[in-house]
């Protein structure tokens, strides 16, 4: 009778099965929406075209096309670099240098949280590059200029660094000291995290990107404040931000936990729209608080990361999971660096098959906002102004279906006027 085959032989099997898998179905998914896309590109679908011009639903076709056949080639270097990092030895040559260097210990392991997210970003700048400078070039998206781009860069590492080191920090320390159940104190460390964070964003963090400035349009303030009112939502302020200095792209949101919450207009959407526009876009965001679907997701994104922090205290413990994933632990040295930069390597490779419930739930969070917008404002105001950011956006109203079922977070266009006429 055949012996059973060791555990490390069968997460290596199964981790390389789950890549293959998943990268088959990335491909086959792409080729269908690149090949459903441009088999309509030559006529605005019926129901948009009294709004919709061909030149528009043209560009969008076009850059959706651009924008996936990009997507490919970033998925393919993807998972060339996951197998160096992973089967191909590439994380456990880097490890083994640094312990050389530096000895075991939580220098080292800092070192190597540290290196190895430096590294990752060199391999994916050129792809960073390609699509700020080339493709959303291409389709006036792009305002960034490359000395605004360099100061984000720097910006945005030392921020990662003075931020998610004492994290790492942390979190390294509870793995070493804090016994068998450090899973659960570093959850709960990773929560209070993630809420400071939520606390302090709006005032001290997205203030080092972008300028910020009071809503000086005193019509669409008291109409704001009146529909906020309405709604029961209290803010801290409203703000206009210089999005038009990086992206032709516009949006708004909001912004901040608990007392710290802000409402965040993008100057480029209120150029775009008018006043009864802006009040429904924004009747449409405060519908997601009104349905506490923040509130929801969150709860969704602890209870998942408390499953994680348990799954990860299981496999840290054995040694197939280094090896399994081409690694070999150290004998005199910790391994909670590994451990964790491995969890994150392999997660998203077996997560993937389940990332169609997530997007179909915000799916539907979208709609019951929408629902909400136009109980209180103009629903013909909400419709006007989703196809105004559609085309602005350049976002194709012609999708495939089960691309969208894949991927898309919001419903495509089609649906969601067509559920605003029902309504």
């Amino acid at each position: 009778m055949a012996s059973p085959l060791p555990a490390s032989l069968l997460l290596t099997l199964a981790f390389a099965l789950a890549l293959a898998t998943g990268l088959i179905v990335k491909f086959w998914l792409a080729t269908r929406q690149i090949r459903h896309v441009a088999r309509h590109r030559d006529a605005v679908p019926a129901a948009f075209a009294q709004a919709i011009t061909l030149a528009a639903h043209q560009k969008a076709a076009d850059y959706t096309i651009a924008k996936t056949r990009f997507g490919l080639l970033e998925m393919a270097w993807s998972a060339v670099v996951l197998l160096g990092w992973t089967l191909l030895g590439g994380l456990d040559l880097l490890n083994r240098l640094l312990l050389g260097a530096l000895g075991g210990g939580m220098w080292q392991q800092l070192a190597l949280l540290a290196s190895f997210a430096l590294i990752g970003g060199l391999l994916e700048l050129p792809f960073t590059l390609w699509q700020t400078f080339r493709l959303e070039e291409r389709f006036g998206f792009n305002k960034m200029t490359w000395r605004l781009w360099l100061a984000d860069s720097i910006k945005a590492l030392l921020l990662g660094a003075s931020i998610g080191l004492p994290i790492a920090a942390l979190i390294l320390w509870l793995m070493g000291a804090a016994g068998r159940l450090w899973w659960l104190w570093a959850w709960g460390a990773w929560v209070g995290f993630n809420l400071l964070l939520m606390l302090v964003y709006p005032t001290f963090i997205a203030p080092i990107f972008n300028k910020f400035k009071p809503l000086d349009d005193a019509t669409l303030k008291a109409r704001v404040t009146a529909l906020m009112q309405r709604c029961g939502f209290a803010a801290k302020g409203l703000f206009v931000m210089d999005g038009s200095t990086r992206s032709a792209h516009a949006n708004a949101y909001f912004t901040g936990f608990g007392a710290s919450k802000r409402v965040v207009f993008y100057d480029t959407l209120l150029r775009q729209l008018n006043a009864g526009e802006v009040e429904a876009v924004l009747a449409h965001e405060l519908g997601h608080f009104k349905h506490r679907h923040v509130l929801k997701r969150m709860a969704a994104m602890f209870a998942l990361s408390l499953a994680g922090f348990a799954l990860l205290g299981w496999l840290s413990g054995h040694a197939w999971f280094y090896t399994g994933l081409g690694v070999q632990p150290n004998m005199a040295a910790p391994n909670d660096a590994l451990a964790i930069l491995l969890f994150m390597l392999a997660v998203p490779v077996f997560g993937f098959f389940v990332a169609p419930l997530p997007v179909r739930i915000s799916r539907q969070h979208e709609f019951q906002a929408d629902a909400y917008a136009i109980a209180q404002t103009s629903g013909a105001d909400l419709s006007r102004a989703l196809l105004k950011l559609y085309q602005d956006n350049a976002s194709t109203l012609t999708p495939d279906p089960v691309f969208v079922k894949f991927y898309y977070s919001h419903p495509p266009a089609s649906e969601r006027l067509a559920r605003m006429s029902a309504a």
